[in-house]
């Protein structure tokens, strides 16, 4: 009992949690999550690329059942489940995962709709030919290995990479206060630039961007960033890349069309796709689309009809980017572990960079490597030799001495390999022809080991050594192979396309209502606005225009502020609505005073109930969110009370004390925000109405049996801020015009 106190440490709970959290943090970041610089893997997949080689999975052999690799890779190398390496395994052989897929899986492997593969036990795989390119030197001790987690075997700690496999492949993940998404590239055009660097040391970051142009996702599609855009997100190693699907019209005759819609954006599954497009069709949020239909097999052809033969295929196209995954946008962030394996965000020249590094110091290492391998040779060739200039005496000596090799040794002055290896000679090479491969072989070694040991001593030299291995590779996977085309292109950044709101919206007559209590409906068509609507008990009236479901709808409060929704957002139906607070920000002590239409280029005169007021054009009614867009100012005891169109050229106003006054309209100044000059003066009450009109029909008021029509002038006229004549014989008492 004692001895088990002793084991027992007091520590403090939050420092120890601390340390433990760090240490699980960094085995996340280092060991499962971000991938290295050099060869662009994480540990799994290198871990799985080793197994496959190990099992043979050469492109030239046979496939093998994809459970057998994956119980290989988690019972010698990566001890997780194998879930994951399955998982990973998958997306390694999806060509539209991967631009240059390292497995050629044979079965179920997934596809672009979002299916899953098939169980682990009816797949088979092997490598590519990309993957092979990935690892070729790892015979010629081009990198370090590691002992494996349970001590038994050893794996590489980085892939030799003849392949810039990280901006090839790209990469995601996520770790523990960080991630990456780095997309994939054109192999040929990264082969260019890392060209260029080679031979311009010093280049800046635009020259690189120039050579790689960008990413090359392997679904295709259209990048509509522009120059300055791609080099700004390169420069940082962060930033958005738009994608857009590439897409056709074919013409079916009789002025009939129908959009086709080849390649989608990266990483979007095409059946969600279908399904949002048919989603918003259903809720009428496509009136210029009449059908979608999916007629893809192995590519990917998406049918688009439109709604007649007179809708704009651009315009179509363009609310479907707005409005779907037709376009996406891909978050880049290089963040990777560089040489040391510290976790940082790399522009991509630095990327570049890195990855030159790691291929010199990988040529370097296979250069020391053959060099040993060429020493130890011509050691045995040249034991070789000397047993056949002395072949008679080397016989006696192996046939009669006790200790032959000693002999050898000490006769011909031989090494033990040599010695060795002149006791192992069989019979049959005991030829003159023979003694002449050796000597050819003798030579082209020494020649062989003249040249390498040039390049292990010149960097120069080393560099265009380099430079030609990169060349053959950008042959092998060139453009003008069907691996190596270009996939995604370029576009100019399109202009803002002014999106017609019918283009979102099936346009139909109705009939909006507003109560004084605040409730908002409308009705389908257009109903007699003097119609005797239905209201709650304690609720009547305000307002009730005309307007079509397209339309904008303007209310004004009495504290100046304009709001605006669009006349389809409004609930329909029998009930009483719903309370138009719902809709927009409006105080519980605030009420609309004006609700209309909003038309295009036209102005308004915005008054006051004390009589001051100005003139606003259509430019500042329109509110960009629900809080509304404050247009006048007014004081604690003032209200917004008038929201009347310029119609005309005159203006009428008339107060509470029966004072009518005319003056022309231009008098008004057009403001965007403020409180307005005087309309009106009063000594006591405020104003009462305001008419607008022109100046030769004169204006109108209710009078007995009708409206009469005043054309004379000459007795109000005068100009604002006067406090005008007593209104004509007849004007109604409630002082209103014609209400």
């Amino acid at each position: 009992m004692a001895e088990e106190e002793q084991k027992i440490k007091d520590v403090q709970f939050g420092e120890e949690l601390s340390k433990r959290y760090l240490s699980y943090a960094m085995s996340t970041i280092v060991s499962r999550s971000l991938p290295d610089v050099r060869d662009g893997l994480k540990p799994v997949h290198r871990r799985l690329m080793y197994a496959m080689r190990q099992l043979h999975l050469d492109p030239k052999n046979g496939f093998k059942k994809c459970a057998r690799v994956v119980g290989d890779v988690i019972g010698k190398y990566h001890p997780h489940g194998d879930s994951a390496v399955y998982g990973a395994m998958v997306r390694l052989a999806q060509d539209f995962s991967v631009r240059y897929p390292l497995v050629d899986g044979q079965g179920n492997f997934g596809n672009i709709d979002g299916d899953g593969a098939a169980a682990m036990r009816y797949t088979e795989a092997r490598l590519t030919e990309f993957a092979m390119d990935l690892m070729a030197g790892l015979n010629d001790d081009a990198v370090d290995f590691t002992d494996t987690y349970d001590g038994e075997d050893s794996e590489p700690v980085v892939m030799p990479a003849m392949v810039p496999n990280l901006l090839c492949n790209g990469s995601m993940g996520i770790a523990v206060g960080m991630a990456t998404n780095i997309p994939p590239h054109n192999l040929s055009e990264l082969s260019d630039a890392l060209l260029f660097m080679i031979e311009h040391p010093d280049c800046d970051e635009e020259a690189v961007v120039r050579r790689v142009k960008g990413p090359d996702f392997p679904t295709g599609g259209v990048i509509i960033d522009s120059f300055e855009t791609i080099l700004n997100n390169y420069k940082q190693g962060k930033g958005n890349f738009r994608i857009r699907a590439k897409w056709t019209t074919e013409d079916l005759g009789h002025g009939q069309y129908q959009i086709v819609v080849t390649e989608i954006p990266y990483q979007v599954i095409k059946s969600k796709l279908i399904e949002k497009i048919a989603e918003l069709l259903m809720n009428k949020k496509l009136p210029l689309l009449a059908d979608v239909r999916d007629e893809s097999a192995q590519d990917v052809r998406i049918v688009l009809e439109p709604k007649n033969r007179m809708v704009d295929a651009t315009l179509l196209m363009e609310h479907l980017f707005r409005q779907t995954d037709m376009e996406a946008k891909f978050n880049m962030n290089m963040n990777v572990l560089d040489l040391d394996g510290v976790p940082r965000v790399m522009s991509l020249k630095e990327v570049l960079h890195n990855y030159l590094i790691h291929r010199n110091e990988v040529f370097l290492r296979k250069v020391k490597f053959r060099l040993g391998k060429i020493n130890a040779r011509l050691e045995i060739l040249e034991g070789y030799l000397a047993a056949y200039l002395n072949l008679d005496e080397v016989i006696r000596i192996i046939r009669e001495e006790d200790e032959p090799k000693a002999k050898l040794m000490q006769t011909f002055n031989l090494t033990d390999n040599q010695a060795e290896a002149i006791l192992n000679m069989k019979l049959r090479n005991l030829r003159k022809l023979d003694e002449e491969q050796i000597n050819a072989e003798h030579n082209e070694l020494l020649e062989e080991k003249a040249e390498l040991e040039i390049l292990a001593s010149d960097e120069t030299k080393r560099w265009a050594a380099i430079a030609e291995e990169i060349k053959k590779i950008k042959e092998k996977y060139g453009k003008k192979t069907a691996l190596g085309r270009r996939r995604t292109d370029f576009a100019e950044a399109p202009a803002d396309i002014e999106m017609p709101i019918e283009a979102i919206i099936e346009k139909e007559p109705i009939t909006v209502i507003l109560s004084q209590k605040g409730w908002i409906r409308c009705m389908k068509g257009y109903i007699d606005l003097n119609e005797n609507f239905k209201f709650k008990d304690d609720d009547a009236l305000a307002f009730a225009i005309h307007a079509q479901t397209t339309d904008k709808i303007v209310l004004l409060d009495n504290k100046g502020k304009f709001f605006n929704v669009v006349a389809n957002d409004i609930p329909s139906g029998r009930g009483f609505g719903q309370p138009v607070r719902l809709m927009i920000d409006l105080a519980n002590s605030d009420e609309i005073v004006a609700m209309f239409v909003y038309q295009p280029e036209q102005s308004y005169l915005v008054a006051s109930d004390k009589g001051y007021g100005f003139i606003v054009d259509q430019n500042h009614i329109l509110a960009q969110t629900r809080n509304g867009r404050k247009i006048m100012n007014v004081a604690d005891n003032e209200n917004v009370k008038f929201c009347l169109p310029m119609t005309g050229d005159y203006v009428a106003t008339v107060g509470e004390n029966r004072k009518l006054l005319v003056f022309k309209a231009e008098e008004i100044p057009t403001m965007a925000r403020g409180h307005g000059v005087l309309l009106q003066r009063y000594k006591d009450g405020n104003i009462a109405d305001i008419q607008i009109f022109k100046g030769e029909e004169g204006f109108s008021y209710n009078r007995a049996g009708g409206i009469s029509t005043e054309k004379e002038l000459i007795t109000w006229l005068g100009h604002r801020a006067q406090v005008g004549k007593l209104v004509p014989f007849g004007f109604p008492k409630n002082n209103k015009f014609l209400k």
